[in-house]
């Protein structure tokens, strides 16, 4: 028997037991067999084509068949060969991603429609999460803490004479990179760069929409009153109208981008705005903290155990946010990230998308409920542009696209209200606002991933079409996430949706909320009680399975 440790290995043993068999067919067909020659039975089926002057040829073809047959069977029995192999820590960041490294992922995508020719798009609303952003001051003091934190920890290691040979080089003298920032939480260049190319490329995607003279009543820009989110709405802005200016060698122009009051902010910052959503908030973060616990202290055991160092749980947190900075913000994987394995790295990512899910997506109604205002000022805007169309408006004097860029605490809940992201029969219950399961856990498929939903400079765009052939409807929307065709639970599992049946499906049942009604009237929150939680105990019995049969994976949520 021998032990398989990756795909190359495989691959390698393909190549090897190919050209041993070819090498031994080619000897023996170059004279006739003889009667005391007994070949194994697998060879027995080729000998008979000794004769022909294909032989040779035919074997190897055959041959090679049989061994991509077996590689194939091989990857089916063991999926995760090959999985190891494209394993990539930068598209497991959470919430934390690099819009470039994680926009391009296919498990929510579908082939997406085919648009009739005589379709045309005629208005474009595009939401989008800041880009690529340095961390918050509360999260370079954390680090710096870290920093601290790891020599105390060596220096104990040395003094009780514990056995450090496993401990990576790195360790010993590792800075924070942010150290001394006394400012964070701006937009970084890498952010930049993603909102810059976003801009040019939606205006090479849809030059229809975007062949006018820039007017701010044209192409209105809204952003946040949180800098990085402005930043970001000028460097889209910046790619979006470069070229059509007389600004510098790039030929910019000027454009315009408002905001709003952080305290009446609720198209983009509901979440700000919103008494009962913050009550709520609060109450539940410390349960949460609760549910990653066992998490948290499962990999710091298996840390301890793998490089003889005394981490505490806190030490596997900050190491496991010092990997997301590393690999997001300098493209470093090789450093923290390196001290996890790929298993804990999914569990982590696990813990980190169940807190999104919980606190800003369909783990309570109330998360995306918030968010209706901005639902509909989508829909109003798409309702003008086809007045503009039906009314014959001249070209220039209506509005062909609406640019917002806000955070993740905007784009989540905005993702919740077009039903983006759901499973099965789940469609179903968050129209009748009834509570969905956890995301499943690894190694189980799941929808809900925070790379996905919500990374850095992550987005969701409406397209309206005019379809004027088409008997039935004449308007259609597509629904775009980070660029890409995302099916629609309410419109059939379509990225293509007649506008109507659009409104009615998927927009009209949660326009029975009004914002200041689930807002401002008082809520009966549950007080918080970890220690006889029923979802606690439910989690606390799930690890203590896992750490009775660590072989076991197969656990729902």
């Amino acid at each position: 028997m021998f032990k398989i440790e990756s795909s190359k290995d495989v691959i390698l043993a393909h190549k090897n037991a190919s050209d041993k068999l070819v090498a031994f067919l080619r000897k023996q067909t170059a004279s006739k067999p003889t009667k005391k020659f007994a070949p194994p039975s697998l060879f027995r089926y080729f000998l008979p084509l000794e004769r022909s002057r294909d032989t040779k040829r035919l074997c190897k073809e055959a041959m090679t068949a049989f061994m991509q047959l077996f590689l194939l069977l091989l990857c089916l029995l063991n999926p995760s060969l090959a999985e190891e192999e494209a394993f990539d820590v930068r598209q497991h960041l959470s919430t934390v991603s690099r819009y470039d490294a994680v926009k391009d992922i296919s498990g929510n995508f579908i082939v997406p429609s085919k648009i009739p020719d005589q379709c045309t798009p005629i208005h474009l609303n595009i939401l989008a999460r800041h880009g690529t952003r340095a961390p918050t001051k509360k999260k370079i003091r954390e680090l710096e803490a870290l920093e601290a934190r790891l020599k105390v920890i060596l220096q104990d290691g040395k003094e009780q004479k514990l056995s450090l040979q496993k401990v990576p080089a790195w360790l010993w003298n590792w800075k924070s990179p942010w150290r001394g920032k006394l400012k964070g939480g701006e937009l970084t260049t890498e952010g930049e760069s993603e909102l810059y190319n976003l801009g040019i490329r939606i205006r090479e995607r849809f030059p229809e929409l975007f062949n006018e003279d820039y007017h701010p009543d044209v192409y209105p820009i809204k952003a946040t009153q949180v800098p990085r989110t402005s930043a970001s709405a000028v460097a889209f802005g910046m790619g979006q109208f470069s070229g059509r200016g007389n600004l510098g060698p790039g030929r910019h122009r000027a454009f315009a981008v408002t905001t709003e009051s952080r305290a009446s902010d609720i198209m983009l910052r509901f979440h700000d705005c919103c008494q009962n959503y913050k009550a709520f908030r609060k109450s539940q973060e410390p349960a949460v903290a609760k549910l990653k616990e066992p998490i948290l202290d499962e990999i710091t055991r298996a840390l301890m155990a793998r490089y003889g160092l005394n981490f505490t749980r806190q030490d596997t947190s900050s190491l496991w946010f010092l990997c997301k900075q590393e690999a997001s913000l300098l493209n470093i994987t090789d450093q923290a990230c390196a001290l996890f394995s790929h298993s804990e790295v999914a569990l982590l990512e696990w813990a980190d998308d169940v807190e999104l899910f919980i606190l800003k997506g369909y783990g309570n109604s109330l998360n995306y409920r918030i968010g209706v205002p901005l639902l509909e000022d989508v829909v109003q805007s798409m309702e003008q542009a086809i007045k503009a169309k039906e009314d014959e408006h001249a070209p220039g004097s209506y509005e062909k696209a609406r640019m917002r860029f806000a955070h993740a605490e905007t784009l989540v809940p905005f993702s919740c209200l077009l039903g983006l992201f759901l499973e099965g029969p789940e469609f179903e219950l968050i129209q009748r606002e009834q509570p969905l399961q956890l995301p499943s856990k690894p190694p189980q498929r799941r929808n809900w991933r925070g790379s996905i939903v919500a990374p850095f400079a992550g987005n969701n765009m409406l397209v309206l079409y005019n379809c004027p052939a088409n008997k039935s409807s004449k308007y259609f929307v597509q629904v775009l996430h980070n660029e890409h065709p995302i099916p629609m639970p309410g419109c059939d599992n379509s990225d293509f949706c007649p506008f109507e049946v659009f409104k009615e499906r998927i927009v009209a049942p949660h326009l029975k909320h009004d914002y200041n009604t689930v807002c401002n009237v008082k809520l009966e929150l549950p007080e918080p009680k970890p220690a006889t939680s029923k979802l606690l105990q439910f989690f606390h019995w799930l690890f203590s399975l896992r750490n009775d049969d660590s072989q076991s994976h197969q656990v729902e949520l």
